[in-house]
């Protein structure tokens, strides 16, 4: 997995400050080109709509796009450090079809995200921009939404990762995470765990055969040439899908989970909804996701 180019959107809330923290992390231990973007949505502005009627809305989008890029120059240098300058972007328009029409367009490698983990309405606390960005982007996108322990302690560093994380139900988009994983891994020399969860079965001879089918197909999804290498362990586990991978995640302290998600589609939100989602909510540490 080689990555050139990163980008992190930023709307100036606290999320944004752990995404692009991690982001920075990031671009520093991969040397990689880091974009800083700001989305300046004229939708959410009342007035909008008077200076469009005025004539004054060629004045009005400028100003805008002016404040915009102050803003974010002035949250760069705030959060950044000498080793790393960044580019800064801004764009017009609405945030999901920005962010995506610009890592498509530049051939961004990754996009890091920040997002908070409330309870609730799922789909509007997690926002509908990083819903989008999820399920449609060409790049693997990394959610941020609790800080990982180091960045907790210290405010600039590049942290390590010990430990990784790749949830797997054994489908296309799991198998394309899984590829994403063993590269971080590899990269950092870290831990990779591989872990399926069993749903609920009704009769304990079909689970406990559910449990041991699965531990078979773990076992085969790392090549024989990279379990020569690989620090590698695998779990298998049963209940209701996102609650066992927060549990375990919990328990093994990942410093980042790997998931496949699914793209863009009739009934994706719902499904994509019910695990994924839910494990970036709230899991302990940032998630990467990736779809085919």
């Amino acid at each position: 997995m080689l990555i050139k180019k990163i980008l992190c959107p930023v709307d100036f809330s606290e999320f944004s400050i752990r995404a692009y923290r991690h982001a920075l992390s990031l671009a520093e231990h991969y040397d990689a080109d880091l974009v800083a973007m700001h989305v300046v949505e004229l939708w959410k502005y009342p007035y909008a709509d008077y200076a469009a009627s005025s004539g004054d809305y060629a004045n009005f989008r400028q100003a805008l796009d002016k404040g915009g890029k102050e803003k974010l120059r002035e949250f760069v240098k705030k959060y950044s450090h000498e080793k790393i300058k960044p580019e800064l972007a801004i764009c017009e328009g609405r945030a999901p079809d920005s962010i995506l029409a610009f890592a498509k367009e530049q051939k961004v490698d990754g996009i890091v995200m920040g997002t908070h983990g409330r309870r609730g309405f799922d789909r509007l606390m997690l926002g509908s921009a990083t819903d989008r960005v999820i399920r449609e982007a060409s790049c693997p996108v990394i959610v941020v939404c609790k800080p990982t322990r180091e960045a907790m302690a210290h405010e600039h560093h590049v942290h390590h990762l010990h430990r990784v994380l790749l949830c797997t139900d054994f489908s296309e988009n799991a198998e394309r995470a899984l590829e994403y994983a063993i590269s971080v891994t590899e990269e950092y020399d870290a831990e990779l765990t591989l872990l399926h969860v069993v749903e609920d079965v009704q009769s304990s001879v079909r689970q406990e055969q559910a449990m041991a089918k699965a531990a078979k197909q773990l076992d085969t999804l790392i090549p024989a040439e990279k379990r020569k290498t690989l620090k590698v362990q695998t779990a298998v586990r049963t209940g209701k899908p996102y609650q066992r991978i927060i549990e375990y995640a919990e328990e093994a302290s990942p410093d980042l989970i790997a998931m496949g998600a699914r793209g863009a589609g009739a009934l994706d939100r719902a499904i994509f909804g019910s695990t994924t989602y839910r494990v970036i909510q709230l899991g302990p540490c940032p998630v990467l996701a990736v779809h085919v």
